[in-house]
């Protein structure tokens, strides 16, 4: 009689949790990377509405919000979940600073994104915001240049 074998052998499991440590070590980074990209997409997406507004105000006034324009830079202020953003008087400079570690991943912690409005002409039929920021380029939209 043959016996059958039933189980598996040490060396089986060994492989098998070599193949999941190996797989963990190239997940984790990724997934750490995926959710600060995330996190910088949020930052993103918060300065839209300050950039409408500063957009319609300065075709429609030939000057950038101040402190005495209705709207005023200060009520431009966003306050997001993992960054919050300030429009500079008179310049229309919208700077995003990302929050402490502990509310958004590490690697952009405490970063800054800059987005910089177009010299204002007669004719500004486009609005164009240039964007620098201090943090990695993997990190930011590729329209964003990292420093």
């Amino acid at each position: 009689m043959k016996t059958v074998q039933k189980g598996f052998t040490l060396i089986e499991l060994m492989i098998v949790v070599a193949i999941i440590g190996i797989l963990a070590a190239i997940a984790i980074p990724a997934y750490q990377d995926y959710i600060a990209r995330s996190q910088v997409s949020e930052a993103f997406a918060m300065t839209s509405g300050q950039k409408t507004a500063i957009a319609e105000y300065a075709q429609n006034n030939g000057a950038y919000p101040g402190t005495g324009t209705a709207p005023t830079a200060a009520s431009l202020k966003v306050e997001g979940t993992y960054a919050d953003s300030e429009v500079a008087a008179d310049t229309g400079v919208i700077t995003v600073t990302m929050k402490g570690a502990g509310d958004v991943s590490a690697r952009v912690a405490g970063e800054t994104v800059t987005l910089t409005p177009p010299t204002l002409t007669d004719d500004n039929t486009t609005f164009d915001f240039s964007c620098t920021s201090t943090m990695e380029q993997k990190y930011l939209p590729k329209s964003c240049t990292g420093t």
